[in-house]
This record gives C-alpha cells, structure tokens and sequence, in this order.
C-alpha cells in the first residue's frame, strides 16, 4: 500500500441498519437484548443488489471494497457454520458476502473482509484484556482459547470459500498475542495484506477518522486510513450528521498524498440500499478524486525544497516525470509561490479544472530582504473561491 495505495469503499452493514440508530445501537443505546437479537428474525435487505454497490464504487474511482462480515454484535453476514446468529437465518436467507464476492469478481473489483474481535453474541466472547466489551453476553465466563477456536473456524471460512481476499482487516486488539492467528490468515491465502488491529502487529497501520500527524512526510509503513461519510455513525443512521466534502477530500488527499489507502465507509439501510442521502455524499468526494487523474496512487514523495510560501501547508509528490503539490487544506489567495525551483516549468496545470495557471519568474514586494524584493516563481490566478469545498492539486511539467 506504500507504493500502491489505492482508494476504496468500506461498507457497514449488519442488522444493525434496522435499528436507524448506530452499529452499535445495542450498546451505546443500551438496547435490550433480546429486542436486539430478535431483529434477526425480521431482516430481510430484498433489494440488496451487490453488482450496484460494485458499480458505485468502480465508478467512484475505488480499487477495492472491504465488507463487514462480523461487527461487535456478532451477527455474522454470511454462511458460517460456528452459528446460527447469520444471515441464513433472517427472512432474506441468503449469503450476502457470496453474492457480493461474485460481483467483485465479475467487474475486477479487490475484496476485504472485516472481521470484529470483539464478540457480544457468543458465549465464550469477553475478553477482559480488549475494549469493547460493554456489551459481552456472559462476562462471567473467560476461556480466550475457546474462543480463538471459534475465530480460527471463522476466518477459515471466510478465507476458502469467497476467492481471492486482498486485506483483511481485524478490528479491536484483543491485546492477547498470538501470532499463528495470521499465521493461519496466510497459509489461507499467501498474498492478503493484514492490519494491525489483530492478534499481532500485521502488515499495515489503520488511522481512524482524524490522523494527528501534521509533517506530511511520506508514510514508513504501508497505512490504509478509514472515515465514513457520517460522523455519527459507521452503519445505516436515519438522521445521520454527514461531514462536509472538503472535510474528506482534504482527509483523502493527505493520506494519499503520504502514500497510505483510504477507505470511505457508507452504511445501507436494512433492505440493502446505500440510500441517494449516502451516495450523494460518496459522489461528491467521487467527482473530486476522479479529477485528480490519479495522481494520488502509486507515487513518490517528492523531496526537492520547493520552500512554498504563504503558510499554505502543501504536500510534494512526483509520478510519470511530473511534480504534484497537494494544498490539502486549499489556497488562502489566489497565488501561491516557490522560493527554490529545480528550473521554470514547461506547464503547470490545475487538476481540479483541467486549466492551465499563469506563472512568472519575477520580483515579489511581499517578500524581501533587508527592504528589497525577492526573485520567486510565481503562480497566479487560481480560482480559489469557486474551490472552496476541495483540496487544490497542481501539476507540473518542469
């Protein structure tokens, strides 16, 4: 993911949906729990249509989709035989996990499994050593190797019988290591990419929402970063509070630009839609990446000193011979300026409208030293108010 990183959907989805509330309705709503558990015996998602939810994502400009096959519920969203807590006992009776593997497989779309460590269903669940236990259904009872048992014949599973697996993606540390739980992850399939939420330290790190680090300097670790268009909420919510555009773009443009994935996480309802309200978010962050041309997978930190001026902070990469400088958090004028340049350029172009900008190499009042102006490479132009919602991404021919 370092050096080919990619964009992709992550997608909640569970009985969850049918509260409208959270996918973790049952705990943070303290839900009773048989109310909860009961909703397995009313859901039925019938017009859950996986080839639509492919389509949305290839065309979004996403490489990859990563399915929640188990959430802290436990309620497992496909054919598993360790129990009857499944989408084969609902009204709807189908495995949903074989049925969106197939439609992955059909338009060349990568699949990862999710795969919660936390289990409130099962009786053999609580962990004391992890978090997200609130909600365990026997805290009484601790048997960590019963249930690693459990998990082992789980992931087994989902590893042989849905093809080809790019990453999976454990969620929660048990804080309990034991490496030969991806031991068995990779004699199942060789070449999965593994996080590191799991039994042991994995191929790759998984920032939540908000990364913190401010540097810009090129990830050291293969990185895949995750967010979901609402901030409530990662399943289905019927009120949900979605964040704005420029919020994620300018969160996707600096991962990428770092060299990490991303991942942006809708949530369907319970009859398996990705309602308009949810796929009108997800396409207005589409629109922006698809204009970046893909400049943001697969390239190289640019390391020259470009010394832009402005306090505009600004992330450098290079990629088939051209320089990209991402303003992640936009423009604060019109113009922006490098002090050092490796020659004047052929072209500088305006991903985000396809334009070409105005440059010179010329003397700038704004700068000076002791009282005289100082030579930079000056770009002008840019309409910076008509990009007020999205990062700003140029690239350069030198």
């Amino acid at each position: 993911m370092t050096h080919d990183n990619k964009f992709g959907m992550f997608i909640h989805w569970g009985i969850y949906a049918a509260t409208g509330l959270q996918d973790q309705a049952i705990a943070r709503y303290n839900m009773d729990r048989a109310e909860y558990e009961g909703l397995v015996n009313t859901f039925d998602p019938y017009l859950y249509d996986p080839e639509e939810w492919v389509l949305l994502a290839k065309n979004a400009g996403m490489k990859y989709i990563c399915f929640t096959t188990k959430h802290h519920d436990g309620f497992c969203m496909w054919n598993t035989k360790y129990t009857d807590y499944n989408i084969m006992n609902t009204p709807y009776g189908k495995d949903v996990l074989k049925m969106l593997a197939d439609a992955c497989a059909k338009h060349g779309m990568l699949l990862s499994l999710y795969y919660s460590n936390p289990d409130w269903h099962y009786e053999y669940g609580y962990n004391p050593a992890s978090t997200h236990q609130w909600k365990a259904v026997n805290t009484d009872v601790v048997d960590i190797e019963k249930y690693k048992e459990y998990v082992r014949g789980q992931i087994t599973e989902l590893l042989t019988g849905y093809g080809k697996i790019y990453t999976l993606y454990w969620d929660i540390p048990p804080k309990v290591y034991d490496p030969s739980m991806n031991e068995l992850v990779r004699r199942l399939q060789p070449d999965i990419f593994i996080n590191d939420r799991g039994w042991d330290k994995g191929d790759f790190s998984t920032p939540e929402r908000e990364y913190k680090d401010e540097d810009g300097m090129a990830f050291t670790r293969m990185t895949e970063a995750c967010n979901s268009v609402g901030e409530q909420s990662w399943g289905y919510r019927e009120h949900e509070d979605f964040y704005s555009k420029r919020h994620l773009c300018s969160s996707i443009d600096r991962i990428m630009a770092m060299g990490g994935s991303y991942v942006l996480n809708v949530g369907p309802d319970a009859r398996g839609v990705i309602t308009d309200e949810y796929k009108k978010h997800l396409l207005k962050v589409a629109d922006w990446y698809k204009r970046m041309e893909g400049c943001l997978e697969c390239a190289e930190p640019d390391t020259f000193n470009y010394d832009i001026r402005k306090n505009n902070p600004y992330i450098a990469t290079k990629k088939n011979g051209k320089t990209y400088i991402h303003f992640y958090e936009g423009l604060r004028s019109s113009a922006f300026s490098f002090k050092y340049f490796p020659s004047i350029p052929k072209k500088i172009r305006l991903l985000n409208t396809n334009e070409e900008l105005s440059f010179k190499n010329e003397l700038l009042p704004e700068f000076h030293s002791n009282g005289e102006a100082v030579r930079f490479l000056h770009v002008y132009g840019v309409p910076v108010d008509d990009l007020a919602s999205e990062p700003i991404v140029v690239e350069i021919e030198w």
